[in-house]
């Protein structure tokens, strides 16, 4: 019998390591910036083209590298940070494995040039595929350039589960932010294919917030401040008014080191509890200082995950720190629960004559015949009802889009709901009507949705869609991410009614909104509109159009928790069984529970 275990060769081997850290460009420009981080650099240059595909550099003015640390720096497990397992346990600074540099040079072409400051000649080595081809002196500025070329060009496979151009720049802005966020005193520069998309000067970190996310947040910020001898908790919190409803600028930095955890994201949000209401979000950026003994970065391999020694005590340290930052700034309610105010009455104005209260009474009054307007929802969605009607009569397979066949996981209802069988809605969410041979229980939000989006496509298709006006243009300001994501759609944006101008400087001119907007502000709808769009941009197989409608049907759909009138819940229903596919929502999720009579009888049998 032969032997069957064998070692792998140092090249095979960076390559698997490579899978593990370097996940997509993004992870090349943690790992880059991180090394010019702890090389003691105050000024910091990133240049990428071809959303990292093509190029990748990295240019800092640190300490730089010998010619031998030079080239040690690409061999696994390298590293000048730690020589025995007790300093893990002791570390500040950003990298400490030694597998980063080793793991991208196992997949692409790699030049570095460095120099130490009191070396007159620097050090040239260019490597490709971990094989070093060359290593020479030659002129070099004080610090080190780390150019990475042709990324996964040695594996395929990888480069070609890599998304489209806009998707990985935007992952790579979200790196890039959170390197930035916790260096404040460094100056960065990005440039992305010659286009500069941030210059930031050394600041202090409210400075930096703003230069990152636009001058729009230096009014929503709260500053925290606690040192207590356990952690010392810093940085600013968004005032509740101005939390979204979607995840956005959500931060946490453990020893300048950003960190991903739920857990202390619960004690962030529960200390809102009383402030905001379920399903949106606060915006923080909140940095923790703690003895590195008192907690282990070692486990995982990005290193953003970390275990706390005693994380209860981290829990309640940091929730009472939000908790006293928003009451410093009178945010929190101030609530007396020993008088009723029930009873108040406002101040009568002055110099106004006191008259007695008459009774109006108006003897036509019938209180069974009911005169009250149908309500809008504020989604706008009414007008977008009203024009889906007919559609199931203009479908003549619309009896069959209710079979089992073509709304997988449904029981075959086989007729639709009839206007005349009335309509209920329960817990404002879902709408309960009911048929000939049985009942069906509708998701509003999704329903509503699924209408929006047909109509949109419908529209895209034909060029159809119309813009409400705005009689005075605003101008927006968005962050350099959401600027490049809208960028990349206006051509799609502009088919469903947006009317918007670029401006430059990541400013837009919105002259017009889709015409069923409703009273949505245009800052809120193409806030919550390109939210929506990071959500569904992850989605491979999807065309670009098809995205844009998507996420403007769930920007505008009738939400869960909106208590609706019966003409608005018969015209929802109406249109919904006008729609092609009724049964599923545009990202696949249930819409319609179908119950027969025979199914109700069942439950009343025992």
């Amino acid at each position: 019998m032969t032997d069957i275990i064998k070692l792998l060769p140092d090249f095979v081997a960076n390559q698997i390591a490579a899978g593990e850290v370097i996940q997509r460009p993004a992870s090349v420009i943690k790992e880059l910036l991180e090394n010019a981080i702890d090389s003691g650099a105050n000024k910091i240059q990133l240049m990428v083209k071809d959303a990292g595909r093509t190029l990748i550099q990295v240019i800092d003015n640190g300490c730089g590298m010998s010619e031998t640390d030079a080239r040690m720096s690409f061999e696994r497990h390298a590293t000048s940070k730690i020589s025995d397992a007790a300093q893990l346990f002791t570390l500040r600074t950003k990298g400490f494995r030694g597998e980063a540099l080793a793991s991208i040079a196992a997949i692409a072409h790699v030049e570095l040039k460095t120099r130490q400051s009191d070396q007159e000649i620097g050090s040239i080595l260019l490597i490709e595929g971990s094989e070093v081809k060359s290593q020479k002196p030659g002129a070099c500025s004080v610090g080190t350039s780390m150019a990475v070329r042709n990324l996964f060009f040695n594996v395929p496979a990888r480069r070609n589960f890599l998304k489209t151009d806009p998707v990985e720049l935007r992952h790579m802005i979200d790196e890039f932010e959170r390197v930035v966020l916790a260096h404040p005193e460094i100056a960065f520069t990005f440039h992305h294919n010659d286009t500069c998309l941030f210059e930031m000067p050394a600041s202090n970190l409210r400075q930096r917030i703003v230069a990152v996310f636009g001058s729009k947040f230096n009014e929503r910020l709260v500053p925290v401040d606690e040192t207590t001898p356990v952690v010392k908790v810093e940085g600013f919190i968004g005032k509740p008014e101005f939390s979204r409803k979607m995840r956005g600028e959500q931060f946490f930095f453990v020893n300048k080191r950003f960190i991903k955890s739920s857990y202390l994201n619960h004690a962030v949000s529960s200390a809102y509890q009383e402030l905001i209401s379920q399903g949106v979000f606060p915006a923080y950026f909140i940095f923790l200082e703690i003895d590195p003994s008192e907690i282990d970065i070692n486990i995982h391999p990005t290193k953003t995950e970390i275990k706390f020694k005693d994380e209860k005590l981290v829990y309640a340290m940091l929730n009472s720190a939000v908790k006293r930052g928003l009451g410093r700034f009178n945010l929190t309610p101030s609530l007396d629960f020993e008088r009723e105010t029930v009873f108040d009455f406002p101040d009568a104005p002055r110099n106004r004559e006191i008259t007695a209260p008459v009774i109006q009474v108006n003897p036509s009054y019938n209180p069974f015949v009911s005169t009250a307007p149908m309500r809008h929802t504020g989604a706008g969605h009414t007008a977008a009802l009203d024009k889906m009607r007919g559609m199931y009569e203009q479908t003549s397979a619309a009896a069959d889009l209710l079979t089992p066949d073509q709304n997988p996981g449904r029981a075959e209802m086989g007729e639709k709901p009839s206007e005349n069988q009335g309509c209920f809605q329960l817990h404002n969410k879902y709408i309960l009507t009911t048929f000939r041979t049985g009942a069906v229980l509708i998701h509003q939000q999704r329903a509503h949705e699924r209408v929006l989006y047909e109509q949109f496509v419908q529209s895209m298709a034909m060029n159809s869609s119309l813009s409400q006006q705005e009689l005075f243009p605003e101008t927006l300001r968005f962050s350099t991410g959401d600027a490049a994501l809208l960028k990349t759609i206006l051509p799609e944006v502009r088919q469903l009614g947006f009317d918007i101008e670029e401006l430059g400087q990541q400013g837009f001119a919105i002259n017009g909104i889709p015409a069923d907007s409703g009273e949505v502000s245009p800052r809120e709808l193409l806030e919550s509109f390109i939210e929506q769009y990071r959500m569904h941009d992850d989605q491979k197989n999807i065309k670009k159009g098809d995205k844009v409608a998507r996420s403007l049907a769930a920007t505008l759909a009738v939400k869960s928790g909106k208590k609706l009138q019966t003409p608005e819940m018969q015209n929802l229903i109406d249109s919904l069984f006008g729609c092609e596919v009724p049964g599923l929502s545009p990202s696949g999720k249930t819409v319609i529970v179908s119950f027969t009579n025979d199914e109700i009888d069942s439950k009343f049998e025992k």
